[in-house]
């Protein structure tokens, strides 16, 4: 009865229900605009359908905000069978609508189909295309639009240049930037909306260059930009941490203080990486200072970013302790950051508690919590809470990502759990170089070099690429085996290949293998010919083979060079002292005592732990 009314000429009926459905669609009551249509507005007769026209481009945006592509596929065979495509504002609904639906090939054959276009036809396609990264082809129909005499809007403009500015695309952003100052009618456009406080276009510009790195231009339109709000603001600050120009971007940051913008929450976080890479923490202090006298410590984002600046600068980890402790709201990423600020600062044990107490407030772990966790208990030697976490990863299903795998591999070998580590390998569905690279330190470690070099030559045949990681854990694996022939054979085959780019610590191995198996001359032969200069390590190494191997008036020289290289380190006087003494040169021995305290070094002792009955 209503569609009868509708089609007599009594419009404000059908006013009424155009009215009724715009303002659902307006306050979001998409699903609800939907049943409304279905049940009240669905014409019964064909006759009836042409009363429904005015609504169609509402009920269509109401499909694609729902979202219903069905509902919206349905209505497009609607609008076809009963030839409303020839009208302009239900085809522009229908591109809005696949935009929306990514379905950009079904929105280009709308576009292509339609007999007459106008600015929305065309600026609905290039925001299509724009919203699904086709930035290339978005660009080009900005082109043909503007070939076609459409002018397009300064919103659509920023929308392309901020494309441009993702993926780099200099030139075609400054092309378009050149059309904005050739053409006059956009120009105006400009000007009025700058007027009214609007600097979208202006900021979009000024992001695109500084993302493409071209600073100098970004300052000269940020220069001509008379109004300037927070949002342009912001974009400079975050343009120029993001180019790493570090000092700009907090002189811009006290220049926005001194016009009187208020920062917000992003122009704050934008600002920490600019704290982190000038140095210290008091710049950070500072900004800290100031989010906290304007309300924005209790935001989320910022306190999150707080704590994992302060736990970056060992010293200001107390900081990030009190800032996560203050924190209302903990997510998963949050608690994932004080574990690992504790775990790689050495204070394994507070992390483990914090892990535990994760779980008890109801936080599940991810595979990036548990790795510093694995990290604490390897520190710790505790396998017995490596076992834990072992079963959690089990138990979570994380024990299937390869990461997690080499973690455990590496926790179990370093607590003497030899046989666990290599049980993990077996179990492990994929694994990569450093699963293998792993292992075989594992091996290595706890002193088997021929299973390190078997698991080296089934890594070989199975065409797994081979690092300079894996090459110097098999190398290693020799050392502590004493397999020497093997290890000078690896070696001599790395420099003929030249496959592997071998570095100080490749050659502190080799040297170490050569000098404690008596090879002292094939050693300093390495020392004379290594393409970089030796490092303090490697002499130190030498000076204590020597020693061993009686050749004690070498031995002392190299260990008064090592002196003159590093006259602070205590450990070198300690090595000429027990040259001296083995030689019986007591003399020698308390002079080089009387220099320790004279100059206050002291020798760092070394602790061991061991776990009985679940106590350290």
């Amino acid at each position: 009865m209503t569609y009868m009314v509708m089609r007599r000429g009594f419009t404000s009926i059908a006013d009424q229900m155009l009215l009724t459905v715009k303002a659902m669609v307006e306050r979001g009551a998409y699903d609800q605009t939907l049943v409304f249509y279905k049940q009240r507005l669905h014409p019964s007769t064909p006759s009836a359908f042409h009363g429904i026209i005015p609504i169609l481009p509402s009920v269509i945006k109401a499909a694609s905000l729902a979202p219903s592509l069905h509902f919206g596929l349905q209505h497009h065979c609607l609008v076809l069978k009963m030839g409303f495509h020839s009208h302009l504002f239900i085809s522009n609904s229908l591109i809005s609508m696949y935009s929306k639906f990514s379905q950009v090939e079904a929105a280009v054959v709308v576009f292509d189909t339609m007999t007459h276009r106008d600015t929305v036809t065309w600026s609905s396609l290039v925001n299509c295309y724009a919203q699904n990264e086709y930035g290339k082809q978005a660009a080009e129909m900005v082109k043909e639009m503007y070939t076609a005499g459409f002018l397009p809007k300064p919103q659509l403009i920023a929308s392309i240049i901020s494309i441009c500015g993702r993926s780099g695309n200099l030139r075609l952003g400054r092309q378009i930037h050149a059309l904005v100052i050739a053409d006059q009618r956009i120009k105006e456009k400009l000007e009025s909306e700058l007027e009214e406080g609007s600097v979208f276009l202006s900021t979009a510009l000024l992001d695109m260059y500084l993302k493409c790195g071209d600073c100098l231009m970004a300052f000269r339109v940020f220069n001509r930009i008379k109004l300037k709000n927070h949002v342009s603001w912001t974009a400079m600050v975050s343009g120029c941490c993001g180019n790493g120009n570090y000092d700009v971007a907090l002189h811009c940051f006290r220049a926005m203080l001194v016009e009187g913008v208020r920062p917000n929450r992003v122009t704050l976080l934008a600002l920490i990486p600019a704290c982190a890479n000038l140095g210290g923490v008091k710049h950070a202090k500072e900004l800290h200072g100031y989010a906290f006298r304007h309300g924005f410590e209790s935001d989320f984002h910022f306190s999150a970013a707080l704590v994992r600046f302060y736990g970056e600068c060992h010293e200001a980890v107390s900081s990030a302790k009190l800032i996560f402790e203050r924190m209302t709201q903990k997510d998963v990423v949050t608690w994932s950051t004080i574990i690992g600020i504790y775990s790689a600062s050495g204070n394994c044990s507070e992390a483990i508690r914090i892990f535990l107490e994760m779980q008890l407030e109801g936080v599940a772990p991810n595979s990036v919590t548990l790795l510093p966790i694995i990290s604490a208990c390897t520190n710790l030697s505790l396998p017995d809470h490596g076992r834990g976490v072992h079963g959690y990863a089990l138990k979570s299903g994380l024990s299937l990502q390869v990461v997690i795998g080499n973690s455990l591999i590496n926790m179990y070998s370093k607590c003497g759990c030899l046989m666990d580590s290599h049980q993990i390998f077996k179990e492990m569905r994929r694994r990569d170089f450093v699963s293998w690279s792993t292992l075989i330190s594992a091996h290595g470690l706890h002193g088997q070099g021929e299973k390190a070099l078997q698991l080296f030559g089934e890594m070989q045949e199975r065409g797994i690429d081979i690092d300079a990681i894996t090459f110097l854990a098999v190398l290693s694996a020799c050392n502590h085996s004493g397999l020497v022939k093997e290890g000078q054979e690896l070696f001599n085959d790395a420099v003929k290949d030249n496959k592997i780019s071998l570095t100080m610590e490749h050659y502190a191995c080799y040297i170490d293998l050569l000098g404690r198996s008596g090879k002292l001359q094939d050693a300093c032969e390495v020392i004379n010919t290594m393409p970089m200069k030796p490092s303090t390590r490697i002499y130190s190494s030498f000076v204590s083979a020597c020693k061993v191997h009686g050749r004690l008036q070498f031995a002392e020289m190299l260990a008064h060079q090592l002196l003159k290289l590093e006259p602070g380190n205590a450990a070198n006087y300690t090595l000429l002292s027990m040259v001296y003494a083995e030689s019986s040169n007591w003399m020698g021995v308390e002079e080089v005592r009387a220099v320790m305290r004279e100059r206050g070094l002291s020798k760092n002792y070394g602790f061991s732990q061991i776990e009985v009955e679940n106590k350290s």
